[in-house]
């Protein structure tokens, strides 16, 4: 049995050896860690399929960074811990972002009437028609992936304000749009 000062020396090794791209190195950091920070991931994600998904991410970020770590602010295992937390949370956040996709608001903007010159004619001039705030939300919303919540956290706003400001807005442009 390794003693935890040993396993943070071997680690710390394997890591500094990883960094130099030797593959050998990276399999026993793998070997020693994936229980732990797969634990750490499934239990933040509460999704076993997903978890191992972001576990390959949480490996590839590990041999990205490699030459980044640095024994005296952190134990090895405490580094590649945060960076398993950290995507995660990215993995719940994209997850969120798809759940708070605005496109299914009724009176959004079709992806595939954009792709027709005369759509897109019509929808610049009534995006245009819009005051700076609306515009720019819409914007944000449907063709920048940004979610109500994440909007209304920037604008400082309550989420309810924020989705009926952008409903407002889907309202003018629907009218205007249909007035063509």
């Amino acid at each position: 049995m390794e003693t935890a000062d040993l396993a943070r020396a071997r680690l710390n090794s394997d890591i500094a050896l990883a960094a130099t791209g030797d593959r050998a190195a990276f399999a026993r950091i793998y070997q020693s860690t994936s229980h732990k920070l797969f634990g750490i991931v499934v239990r933040m994600l509460h999704d076993r399929e997903a978890a191992e998904e972001v576990l390959q991410e949480v490996y590839l970020k590990i041999w990205d960074r490699a030459g980044s770590f640095e024994p005296g602010r952190a134990s090895p295992i405490t580094w590649m811990a945060t960076i398993a937390r950290n995507s995660a949370i990215d993995s719940l956040r994209r997850r969120d972002r798809r759940r708070d996709e605005p496109e299914a608001v009724e009176g959004a903007p079709d992806a595939a009437d954009a792709t027709d010159p005369d759509v897109r004619i019509g929808l610049v001039r009534c995006m245009d028609l819009l005051d700076e705030h609306q515009r720019q939300f819409i914007r944000s919303a449907f063709f920048e992936g940004y979610s109500y919540s994440e909007l209304a956290h920037h604008a400082a706003v309550p989420l309810g304000t924020m989705k009926s400001w952008i409903r407002r807005g889907l309202e003018r442009l629907r009218y205007c749009l249909d007035g063509e």
